[in-house]
């Protein structure tokens, strides 16, 4: 009967080692699609405001939309020129995912 609890124990120590990985991976894709959001919404925002993508719309206000696109939140916007940026918000396990990116034309150096 020994062998019966090392058994049971060893499952147990399994199930709660993919437990814990299979979080920490979900954790991970989520701050991938953070930071995907992030880079779109930064993009687009930079293009509008460089004229490369013509557009009546603010940047920051397509930069809203791309974010929410992807389940995202915009923390914030800011357009200096031509360069963008972007904070956005996701949302995990009642906590908050957080990513910045910026994004712009290359620079003259």
């Amino acid at each position: 009967m020994a062998g019966t609890g090392l058994t049971v124990g060893v499952i147990a120590t399994l199930g709660v080692l993919t437990v814990g990985v299979s979080a920490a991976g979900a954790a991970f894709v989520t701050a991938q699609q953070a930071s995907a959001a992030a880079d779109a919404a930064a993009l687009a925002a930079s293009d509008i405001a460089s004229g490369a993508l013509p557009s009546t719309r603010a940047p920051c206000d397509v930069a809203r939309e791309l974010a929410e696109v992807h389940a995202a939140s915009l923390i914030s916007c800011e357009v200096v020129g031509s360069i963008a940026t972007i904070t956005v918000s996701k949302p995990y396990a009642g906590l908050s995912v957080t990513s910045r990116a910026r994004a712009g034309p290359p620079s003259s150096s």
